[in-house]
């Protein structure tokens, strides 16, 4: 795990805070405030070591390229989730079949991160209502189960299942939260997952409609 220093610089309040503001009074995921709280889940993830390396690396990718289009000369069209898949599937960027010329469009790389969000909404409810003695590895590879392995390798999938196998334990990842004795941190996942998941149910409903659940 990193030192002192670097969990100084990180509260899972970050996370609260980013999800708050995704959603419009309208259900509209503010993609911005979507690509922040993915970097406050990084920060989460890397100062716990190098187990999620194969998760944060992937993300820390995707956030870039997010950031990229939230920056670019179309930035308006990617204020939203909703009007990122209007733009893009209007005009013929998202590549539904795997051998077009849009390998990155928004569409599919939010898409990934979308999936690696149900499965750290998964494992961070797990960790909050487990009991101390709880192991985090069985915790993180049923979450993962449910929900990232299936569109992963089975290289991939036998490498995160022995990383799992040195996860800390459930005090560890309330300490790296940084947000006080183990029953706040246990309030703040409270607070924070029905956040993330609303998030998740709004992307997952809207790419289902316009099915782009399953981009290559």
């Amino acid at each position: 795990m990193a030192g002192p220093a670097s969990e100084e610089k990180f509260c899972f309040r970050e996370v609260l805070d980013s999800f708050r503001l995704c959603l419009s009074d309208s259900k509209d995921v503010h993609l911005e405030h979507y690509v922040a709280g993915w970097r406050g889940l990084v920060k989460f993830l890397n100062i716990l070591g190098s187990v999620f390396g194969f998760i944060s690396k992937d993300a820390v990718n995707k956030i870039k390229i997010l950031a990229a289009y939230l920056a670019g000369e179309d930035g308006c069209r990617y204020v939203t989730v909703q009007s990122m898949v209007a733009y893009e599937l209007d005009g013929g960027l998202v590549d539904l079949t795997g051998r077009g010329s849009h390998p990155e469009s928004g569409c599919r790389t939010l898409l990934r991160l979308h999936r690696a969000l149900r499965w750290l909404e998964l494992f961070l409810e797990r960790l909050r209502t487990s009991g101390e003695d709880s192991r985090t590895s069985v915790m993180c590879a049923e979450a993962y189960g449910e929900s990232l392995s299936r569109h992963h390798p089975w290289v991939v999938r036998t490498a995160a299942g022995m990383a799992f196998c040195v996860l800390p334990g459930r005090p560890a990842f309330f300490a790296v939260m940084n947000v006080g004795p183990p029953e706040q941190a246990v309030a703040m996942l409270g607070a924070a997952l029905p956040l993330i998941s609303e998030v998740y149910q709004v992307t997952e409903e809207l790419y289902a409609q316009h099915n782009l659940l399953e981009l290559p």
